[in-house]
């Protein structure tokens, strides 16, 4: 008889705790002050900040309180976005990588007038994206916010023949400041400008000083093309040419608390420039003067690396390498599994890439082939990712800038 009642006591038991759990559930965060409301929904994705509006009003006032964008400023880092360009389009198309999808944002009104509807992406850090229009002026835009803000003409203007770089960095504490870099000129002759958004100018050109190398030696300092025969019988040259939302692409990373920018120059070395010490050397040549090949620079995991696709044996290869400067060589740090980049193989694709995190944006186009493969260093995973339609019909991007999705960055 004890073992029986002792028997039906539990499923009682069972039940006042399930009563609890669900008393539990039913809090609700209208219970919650404004304050901790706040930092609450700052929490959420970002694609849930285009619908707070519509939940309610006492959300729809939080989702425009200064109070707010604050809480969303202390958030430490959000899932990147990736923005994608295409020039024929006029409105915005990104990749959601955490959400592993394609979404559509509105082009902001300032990108929409008429004066300004030819200008493309060239740069982004923190939550912007700074486009640029074949007038040399620039804007400096936060896709999320829809907000835009038109940079001061730089004086002199520069000429774009002589511009080699555009990148462009944002305070890591805040998103309320930024900085975008330009680098001009030929070499050994390279200036650089910024603009600092903290003071609303650009400040003073500077001469960038050539840093003495041994590695250097084996180089010649002409930048010039060099024309030869490809293995099919064709002309080629080493002047590299770029689409033109790439055609001024640069990364930046820090390194030992100085600034370092890195570039493609004209014949495809990289050159690294020492935004701290006012200073630029040249990387030795992954591959030969007369090889064909694709390269493309990002930055991952806070350093820069090289992104090279070649042709070797009657296959491609697409291959990741870090540069060493103790020992002063490329090293190989990962490699596109075979059964995917063979697929590259005589097809002249030309790849443009981006970093965010540790994860890494393809671009891969040719005039008979185009698709996008996101690389994650951690895990060594390279995943070929769907294809983005649009009234039915795939579109095809050339490149994509990666972007944090901050509403509280600040143009």
């Amino acid at each position: 008889m004890e073992q029986s009642s002792s028997f039906e006591l539990r499923p009682n038991r069972k039940r006042k705790l399930q009563e609890k759990d669900e008393g539990a559930v039913r809090f609700s965060l209208d219970e919650l002050n404004q304050d901790l409301l706040e930092r609450v929904l700052s929490w959420l994705p970002t694609t849930t900040f285009f619908r707070l509006t519509s939940v309610c009003k006492r959300w729809k006032s939080v989702a425009h309180s200064a109070s707010f964008k604050l809480a969303c400023a202390n958030v430490p880092s959000r899932d990147p976005w990736f923005y994608m360009v295409d020039p024929n389009l006029n409105q915005s198309t990104i990749f959601d990588s955490a959400e592993r999808s394609w979404k559509k944002l509105n082009y902001p009104p300032l990108l929409r007038e008429n004066s300004n509807q030819d200008s493309i992406p060239v740069a982004a850090s923190g939550g912007l994206v700074c486009f640029r229009h074949e007038s040399g002026n620039f804007i400096i835009c936060n896709p999320v916010a829809g907000s835009c803000y038109k940079l001061p003409q730089v004086q002199p203007a520069l000429e774009n023949q002589s511009l080699r770089a555009i990148a462009m960095t944002t305070c890591s504490k805040n998103q309320y400041s930024y900085k975008l870099v330009l680098v001009a000129g030929e070499t050994p002759r390279l200036s650089c400008r910024v603009y600092r958004s903290d003071i609303n100018c650009w400040e003073e050109e500077v001469l960038l000083k050539r840093k003495a190398d041994k590695s250097q030696e084996l180089d010649s300092n002409d930048d010039s093309a060099v024309y030869y025969l490809s293995k099919g019988g064709n002309v080629v040259a080493t002047d590299m040419q770029r689409s033109p939302s790439k055609q001024y692409s640069s990364v930046i990373a820090l390194k030992d608390g100085e600034e370092i920018l890195y570039f493609l120059s004209s014949s495809g070395t990289i050159v690294s420039c020492n935004l701290t010490q006012k200073s630029f050397s040249e990387y030795p040549r992954l591959l030969p003067v007369f090889s064909e090949y694709s390269i493309d620079l990002v930055v991952c995991g806070g350093e820069m690396l090289a992104m090279v696709l070649s042709e070797f044996c009657e296959s491609a290869s697409l291959r990741i390498w870090r540069f060493d400067e103790d020992v002063r060589s490329w090293h190989q740090i990962a490699v596109m599994p075979p059964a995917m980049s063979h697929e590259f193989y005589g097809k002249k694709v030309d790849i443009n890439c981006v970093g965010a995190g540790n994860q890494i944006f393809i671009c891969l186009s040719s005039a008979e082939f185009f698709c996008y493969v996101l690389c994650d260093l951690r895990t060594c995973e390279w995943i070929e990712l769907p294809k983005c339609f649009m009234n039915g019909e795939t579109v095809e991007f050339m490149s994509a800038f990666a972007f944090e999705p901050r509403i509280e960055a600040s143009v």
